[in-house]
């Protein structure tokens, strides 16, 4: 019976590729790669003679299609890899594994290399719940727009791919849209200079300007979103002195504790919380109040 393994490839490491993935490389009838010459590399340091075919985002479609008539009709098992890490995760394979679903063709997936896990597991952000993005519009005025909705999203750690060329773009678009913001920005992972910018936004942006290195690299951006707008059903943003009130009318806090679990909660820092709990503070000895 037919099959397409999906198979991850070291984004930098190569002892992170195993080796069940090697040996279904080296058994399958052909594998499809986003880049030949790339994918070539690989497999000559392991000695894989199998066939490659150009497999990218200019032909996804058209290719998907073809490859799926072959598989179908040859019953050929057919690897995807994608220059580094796992296909179809901001790389190609979405067009032939929906293609391969709606044909009852058997899709394998196989354990390897992800720069959206592995920047997670170290970056000391909440992964509880996260956002993937990928990569984000270059234009400033889309890219705010893409920061807005993320910034709006009630998922509050999100993760963003970004070249070398515009991080410092997107940290500063990041730090005018939400200024509280935590972020670990991972840089070559697995590789030999592999680094790391933790911190607040502004904290981050100056670590990274101060960067000689800053333009070489891959990046993959973990953040913490300290600005949401919290909003109720009918839409409308809910303040900070709100949520105080709540916790200090329905769960019978004390304003200290309000303040505490707004801030323990990550729905504002201790500074705004604070802040915001002195108008509640104000409101409640005002001769309106009493």
């Amino acid at each position: 019976m037919s099959k397409i393994y999906i198979i991850p490839t070291p984004i930098g490491n190569l002892g992170d590729i195993t080796n069940r993935a090697l040996e279904a490389l080296k058994e399958c009838d052909m594998i499809l790669a986003e880049d030949t010459r790339h994918t070539q590399n690989l497999l000559n340091y392991f000695d894989i003679k199998t066939k490659l075919v150009s497999y990218h985002k200019f032909n996804e479609r058209k290719r998907s299609e073809e490859i799926i008539e072959e598989i179908l009709a040859e019953e050929k098992n057919v690897a995807i890899v994608t220059d580094a890490g796992t296909p179809c995760i901001s790389d190609p394979g979405y067009e032939i594994v929906k293609l391969a679903r709606e044909k009852n063709i058997e899709v394998t997936g196989f354990a390897g290399a992800c720069a959206t896990t592995i920047a997670l597991s170290v970056s000391g952000i909440n992964t509880d719940n996260f956002a993937f993005y990928g990569f984000l519009p270059r234009k400033d005025k889309e890219l705010g727009e893409a920061l807005q909705k993320i910034k709006s999203n009630e998922i509050r750690t999100f993760v963003i791919y970004e070249s070398p060329k515009r991080i410092i773009n997107l940290a500063n678009a990041i730090n005018k849209h939400m200024p509280n913001a935590v972020l670990c920005v991972c840089k070559e992972l697995t590789k030999l200079h592999e680094k790391f910018n933790y911190g607040t936004v502004s904290d981050v942006l100056n670590q990274m300007k101060n960067d000689e290195n800053i333009e070489k690299g891959e990046y993959v951006v973990v953040g913490y979103n300290n600005d949401y707008e919290n909003k109720d059903s009918e839409g409308f943003k809910v303040s900070l002195q709100a949520l105080i009130f709540d916790k200090i009318y329905n769960k019978k806090c004390s304003l200290k504790q309000a303040i505490k679990e707004i801030v323990d909660e990550k729905i504002a820092s201790k500074n705004d919380a604070y802040k915001a709990s002195l108008d509640v503070k104000e409101f409640f000895e005002s001769d309106f109040f009493l």
